[in-house]
């Protein structure tokens, strides 16, 4: 009786030992597994790249607003005929209709007089790289402005443009503006500022320096007609950081033969984009 009593005992006690031993390898298994899952997302996670930096502007100003309102009456002569109130609603501008004030925007200015009839508009874009893993806002904004020069068959600025110390064509290593008039040969006079031999120097289309990032300039000159007087048109486009603005400057005479100054249309246009990118630097 005594022998059967000690083994009923002893078998309990063998099942418990056994089930706890189980026990421990389990839980010891679960802690193994658990701590390779770490392990493996920090693998994984380091593989992505950072995302580029969000650009420099993350929204726009009213282009109405931001123009300079003492260039853009001198830009903009109006007729002595107006009342105070028509006089302020055309420096006040129009704005352009946008489905989206954070991304594009624009205004318009237009000043009639029996001399001549003048066009101003402004625009800002703002452009966003949707992917900035593989591009960043400030290379977005750089790939469309220079899509926007090759449209307008500018050469693209850089060291392969031209020739090592050699400025572009027409241009000055400077400034990018027309080299001086070529004085007359030896024994001859020059002509008269007034004569008709020596019309206003034409400046012409360019890349620009110092305005902005990076800046170009077209000057197109309608073709002349018999009743009809040549329109000037000066376009200005610069980048500054993930902002293109485009400043477009128009001048049209009343009568035929007369021909708006290519110097003072330029310069005209150029000091109020210089203002727009002072404006954005505040």
């Amino acid at each position: 009786m005594q022998r059967k009593a000690v083994r009923r005992r002893v078998l309990p006690g063998i099942a418990m030992l056994t089930a706890l031993m189980a026990g421990v390898t389990g839980l010891t298994g679960c802690t193994s597994g658990s701590s390779a899952g770490p392990d493996t997302d920090s693998k994984a996670g380091a593989s992505s790249p950072a995302p580029a930096p969000a650009g420099k502007y993350r929204s726009l100003p009213s282009p109405c607003r931001a123009a300079d309102g003492k260039r853009v009456k001198a830009m903009l002569p109006a007729a002595a005929t107006l009342t105070d109130e028509q006089r302020a609603q055309l420096y006040a501008g129009t704005a352009d209709t946008s489905y989206d004030g954070d991304r594009h925007v624009g205004c318009r200015w237009t000043a009639q007089t029996p001399e001549e009839t003048r066009l101003l508009s402004v625009g800002f874009e703002r452009v966003v790289s949707y992917d900035r893993t593989a591009m960043s806002d400030d290379d977005k904004a750089r790939q469309v402005y220079v899509r926007r020069l090759t449209d307008a068959h500018l050469p693209f600025p850089g060291p392969t443009a031209s020739p090592a110390g050699t400025p572009a064509a027409g241009a000055s290593p400077a400034t990018g503006a027309p080299p001086a008039a070529t004085p007359p040969p030896a024994g001859q006079s020059p002509a008269p500022s007034g004569s008709p031999s020596a019309p206003p120097p034409e400046l012409g289309s360019r890349v620009l320096e110092g305005l902005g990032t990076e800046a170009y300039l077209e000057d197109k000159l309608s073709a002349a007609g018999a009743s009809a007087a040549q329109a000037r048109t000066v376009r200005i486009v610069f980048r500054t950081s993930n902002v293109i603005v485009t400043v477009e400057y128009s001048v049209q005479p009343s009568l035929p033969g007369t021909v708006p100054s290519s110097t003072e249309t330029q310069d005209k246009a150029r000091q109020l984009a210089q203002a727009l990118v002072e404006r954005f630097n505040e």
